[in-house]
């Protein structure tokens, strides 16, 4: 296929972002909220729709929506009533869905993202809440589907944005700040392989400077944010082409297929009248009061926004630091841990952007997996402020000990390992940076040709022979000086 052109079409987005939300029981009955259990053991007879049950509104599902309300700079809706969405589907066991149509709960609200260009803030339309359908497992050639109806009655809000979205990258960013904020807010694990998180696309692709919106295409069930903006990219091209080439757009839905990165057509897209909304008869109007609003407000943590200006402003670190430490909420509480005990708020961020970061992606884990406690990494931390060890030592040595041995103090291991006052003296230094240089008499002359990145190799091979209890600045100074007197 062809790239896209964007000096011909401009794509209009708009995402359908739903989120599973973390309550122990389901929106309109008591069964569990549970991922991966064996299917159809999390249903009850009004899960299952059976005649004579009624459904009974979960408190704590408002109260997550309305936080996510809040957090967004939402109005939310005073007064409010369900509907009934109808249309068949295996896994939808009722035959109609119940959900919000003409009453929302949020109206309106923004989330900035960052992007290449800089700064823009997405508008959202709205937010409503609606329970979740059941899961159909289609295996293998298996000419039969199976159903698991736990998921069904799950309680879901879905966020709609405004047609604002321009680009694969806006919808990429929008998302992966969604995520975030959910998990901030302690509403939703974000997780989208799972299927707690996902969306669904709309698109569609008008000429430059036209403001009628063209045929929209919705691609759905996206679970995951960086197939969201493979879709998204592939479809720009798609429909470019075809409307280049003079054929006219339907309105259909249509599925991603991750492996082949293209689009395929499932059905010509329902209109909203196909759905027959009409109020639920078996549910009482939800009236919210200033009194539930401002309860829910005084419970609200920081933001990810307000936990970065926090970074910048209480604790001094660079807006790079601080964007970095508040991408989760764990990450930002394992800092101000950490920061509870050692005042060295630099040292900190910079061993949670280096050797924690490193561990944790090359072992797929998360901070809250992370072996080391924050009191451990700050006692690590302050041996290297204190002079006691060197970074390098620390890093490369200790650090992974406390990894293993995750049981002993790390003083214990520091005395075991003798590293308490082993530092060479300035004599011995001497003698190292001397045995070196001679080692490497080829690399001496390249250097003084101008090579002076071989600094670094004659000061790791110091380094080597101390075994890293060195002190790197004064090491660096000393070498640049036996170098100099080489000449």
């Amino acid at each position: 296929m062809n790239s896209f052109d964007s000096t011909i079409f401009e794509p209009v987005i708009g995402l359908e972002i739903h989120a599973q939300l973390q309550t122990h029981s389901k929106i309109f009955a008591s069964d569990p909220v549970l991922f991966g259990q064996e299917a159809n053991t999390l249903i009850s007879p009004i899960t299952l729709g059976h005649p004579g049950t009624l459904p009974k509104l979960n408190k704590n599902v408002v109260n997550f929506a309305i936080k996510m309300g809040l957090a967004i700079g939402s109005e939310i809706t005073k007064k409010q009533y369900f509907d009934r969405k109808n249309y068949f589907y295996p896994d939808l066991p009722k035959g109609y869905q119940i959900t919000q149509d003409k009453t929302p709960i949020c109206m309106g609200g923004a989330i900035k993202v960052h992007l290449k260009a800089g700064v823009k803030e997405i508008s959202f339309h709205h937010i409503h809440l609606e329970e979740d359908a059941g899961k159909s497992i289609h295996e293998g050639d298996n000419p039969f589907s199976f159903i698991d109806y736990n998921r069904a009655g799950t309680a879901l809000i879905e966020m709609v944005t405004d047609p604002t979205i321009h680009s694969a990258e806006e919808a990429f960013a929008l998302v992966t700040e969604v995520r975030k904020l959910v998990r901030y807010l302690g509403i939703c694990d974000g997780n989208m392989e799972e299927g707690s998180l996902r969306a669904d696309v709309n698109i569609s692709l008008r000429p430059v400077g036209e403001k009628k919106l063209g045929t929209k295409v919705e691609i759905k069930n996206m679970n995951s944010i960086r197939n969201i903006q493979r879709a998204i990219e592939y479809e720009c091209v798609r429909q470019q082409e075809a409307l280049l080439n003079g054929e006219t757009l339907v309105q259909e839905t249509r599925t991603f297929d991750a492996h082949t990165g293209k689009t395929h057509s499932m059905r010509v897209k329902e209109s909203m009248n196909d759905y027959r909304y009409f109020p639920e008869p078996d549910l009482a109007p939800l009236e919210i009061s200033d009194e539930w609003i401002n309860e829910i407000k005084s419970t609200m943590p920081l933001l990810p926004w307000e936990q970065e200006a926090e970074f910048v402003n209480q604790y001094h670190l660079s807006e790079y630091d601080a964007h970095f430490l508040a991408e989760s909420k764990e990450m930002a509480d394992y800092f101000k841990e950490v920061a509870s005990i050692s005042k060295a708020y630099k040292s900190i961020a910079n061993w949670l952007m280096g050797p924690v970061k490193t561990y944790l992606n090359e072992n797929h884990k998360e901070i809250h997996d992370f072996p080391i406690s924050a009191k451990r990494l700050a006692e690590i931390v302050e041996l290297v402020e204190s002079g006691t060890l060197t970074h390098n030592l620390a890093s490369h040595q200790l650090f992974p000990l406390c990894i293993v041995q995750t049981e002993v103090e790390v003083k214990a291991i520091v005395e075991k390992q003798g590293w308490l006052n082993n530092k060479p003296d300035e004599d011995s230094l001497h003698q190292h940076i001397d045995v070196t240089l001679a080692s490497f008499p080829d690399k001496v002359k390249e250097y003084h040709h101008g090579k002076k990145g071989l600094l670094a190799m004659f000061i790791g091979d110091v380094m080597k022979k101390t075994k890293g209890t060195a002190d790197p600045k004064r090491l660096n100074q000393l070498m640049a000086e036996a170098l100099e007197k080489l000449k």
